[in-house]
């Protein structure tokens, strides 16, 4: 929907010229305005994107009647009707009808409180004049990022929806987290609170933060707690269709043009089918029909579901030329290429609408991923004791490495041991061996998981392995692509699937029941074609692996591997070692290959090229600009 970033406790002179440059950052949040409220305590600066209420009226930063409170927010409350019904009722007068101008109401209302009554996707910031207090907040999920720093210069707090927005601001030291980068090897993305900007946080999902005299005190409030009923099968298909049904509604509510986004899988399909939109856009690659490429199926389901389907083909010279832009606007590296087509069928998308609705979160909620299902090799494993399947590991990790081992190693592992979400590109030994030293020192992968596992240790391995992705994967990885490449180009995505009446439908679910989203696609089948509902997971596939043995492209990541700048990080004779393998097909080093190589991208975008034209903007300020 938009973005906003905020300073308090600055000393900065020209607050407001500040502010001006740290907005036009986010210009792609929020094309429609740009505001800012500056006083002697704080200042907002709000970039608009009009959903709801399209008039001035609904402009940011807002303020209450009495101007006790200052909102800055970014996102969509989806019962927001219902919920300013029962502020009007209790005497508050409204000038808009946004649903931003009901969450400051709330808050007068409620107080923190009022984070349990809101149901939908937001991040959000409001200064309490009489309190002289912060109050900021993040949904549940994490669909909306928010991020907070105090490393500055001059003692000040800033926030807001995006690191970039930061780099403007004169206080803030821009510092490269060595922390950050031997768990991103592993996870493929950053994994802990504190980004790969030092001193800069995110705020966690369902956590909300209070800044008051330079304090910080930040509390959860909100769980995820899964309790299955005795549901029957097709009380679970039944409950699904209802409360999805529901979710989706509520989420096409706006004053512009909806769309869908449509792969061949069943998530995607299910919500258009139940939104019926007039549009749905779909990416797929060039050469790769039936592999890399589904716009075909999904342009089926449009023309029997009576919708007009828009589809891009990409290639691999607009794939490798558009990375370096691609992870500016992540603001962290991410080494999922599906952001890749992300951010094709979102440009496609914002051609023709202005809010998409997509399938993220069903994987998560219902149990669909692969990961989650043992095989048939798997249950009969282990029907050995476990003490004789952990003396066969140990035995096996002494051998030469090979799939036969692997399985036995795993093999005598418990959940908690050998799942660590949906990504695992290096072993933690591995990751030490590609590393230079400085860059070795930080949390293992283990002491990570352990703590979010700690939350579930009661429940049964597909529970536990769902509590860790959401903790860690939906909002580490799906939904900050989902955000950043949204809203590169000015469009809002929505999740129906991550509704909180979905969730605690979800967490209900006896777990026979979640495993492969059997009750999911036995909903979806009373709307859907039976091939569509049972159609196996593919996602966003990308034939990087196929570009990357051919000579162009292999030229240009060996550029890469062996510049300067992966020797600082890596050894170059190592990433070598990895990227001539693949070439030469002795093995597929494909993730770990674009995992070094994204992070070089991100790397070299932020600190060289944002370096060098930091010098030439100070050089030009003084009259001393570099002649061309």
């Amino acid at each position: 929907m938009c973005g906003f970033i905020g300073f308090i406790n600055s000393n900065q002179e020209n607050q407001e010229g500040v502010m001006d440059r740290m907005l036009d950052t986010i210009k792609h949040r929020g094309p429609d305005s740009g505001e800012k409220y500056c006083s002697e305590k704080i200042s907002l600066g709000f970039r608009r994107l009009r959903i709801i209420d399209l008039s001035e009226e609904g402009n940011q930063p807002m303020q209450n009647e009495d101007k006790s409170c200052v909102l800055v927010f970014n996102g969509e409350i989806y019962n927001y009707q219902e919920l300013r019904e029962e502020l009007l009722d209790r005497g508050h007068h409204f000038k808009s009808n946004t649903d931003s101008e009901v969450v400051i109401h709330a808050y007068e209302e409620y107080g923190v409180e009022l984070l349990r009554r809101l149901r939908g996707m937001f991040s959000f910031a409001i200064w309490d004049h009489k309190n002289e207090s912060l109050f900021l907040a993040r949904d549940m999920f994490g669909v909306k990022p928010l991020y907070y720093s105090q490393h500055t210069s001059d003692e000040s707090f800033i926030f807001g929806s995006e690191i970039k927005s930061f780099l403007p601001y004169p206080g803030f030291k821009k510092e490269f987290n060595q922390e950050a980068l031997k768990p991103y090897l592993t996870f493929q993305y950053s994994v802990f609170e504190e980004t790969f900007f030092k001193g800069v946080h995110k705020l966690k999902p369902a956590h909300y933060l209070i800044y008051k005299q330079g304090s910080i005190e930040i509390k959860p409030y909100s769980i995820i707690d899964f309790n299955e009923n005795n549901l029957s099968e097709q009380q679970c298909m039944d409950r699904i269709n209802e409360q999805l049904n529901d979710s989706v509604q509520h989420h096409k509510n706006s004053d512009v043009n909806v769309g869908s986004f449509l792969s061949g899988g069943v998530d995607s399909s299910y919500i258009t089918a139940l939104l019926e939109p007039n549009k749905t856009f779909s990416i797929g690659f060039q050469d790769y029909d039936g592999i890399f490429n589904e716009t075909n199926i999904a342009n089926d389901l449009s023309k029997r579901l009576g919708i007009e389907n828009h589809q891009k083909l990409l290639d691999a010279e607009t794939f490798f030329d558009s990375l370096p832009t691609i992870q500016y606007h992540m603001d962290e590296p991410l080494a999922d290429l599906s952001a890749v087509p992300l951010y094709f069928v979102s440009k496609l998308a914002s051609e023709h609408v202005t809010v998409v609705l997509s399938g993220e979160g069903a994987d998560e909620l219902f149990g669909g991923y692969a990961w989650y299902q043992k095989s048939l090799k798997s249950n009969i494993y282990e029907k050995l004791p476990s003490t004789i399947r952990r003396a066969i590991a140990r035995f096996s990790k002494l051998l030469p490495q090979n799939k036969v081992t692997t399985f036995l190693i795993k093999g005598g592992q418990n959940i908690e041991e050998k799942f660590i979400g949906q990504a695992k590109i290096f072993e933690e030994e591995e990751a030490l061996h590609v590393l230079q030293v400085e860059y070795r020192s930080s949390p293992t992968i283990q002491s990570i998981t352990s703590e979010v596992y700690a939350d579930v240790q009661d429940k049964d391995d597909l529970t536990k392995m769902q509590y860790l992705d959401l903790k860690l994967w939906l909002p580490g990885d799906i939904l900050l692509k989902a955000d950043k490449m949204s809203m590169a180009h000015s469009i809002e995505v929505r999740v129906p699937f991550l509704d909180k009446e979905v969730m605690t439908l979800a967490t209900k679910i006896p777990s026979k029941f979640r495993d492969n989203k059997y009750a999911l696609r036995k909903a979806a089948n009373q709307v859907l074609p039976k091939e569509w509902s049972t159609r196996k997971k593919v996602g966003f596939p990308v034939p990087f692996r196929q570009w990357i043995r051919e000579e162009k492209y292999y030229n240009l990541i060996r550029e890469m591997f062996q510049s300067d700048i992966a020797e600082k990080f890596f050894h170059p004779q190592v990433l070598m070692d990895l990227l001539n393998d693949h070439f030469s097909e002795k093995k597929n080093n494909t993730r770990k290959i674009w995992t070094v190589y994204t992070f070089l991208i991100w790397y070299k975008r932020f600190f060289i090229y944002e370096a060098e034209n930091s010098v030439d903007n100070q050089l030009e300020s003084i009259g001393l600009a570099k002649k061309a």
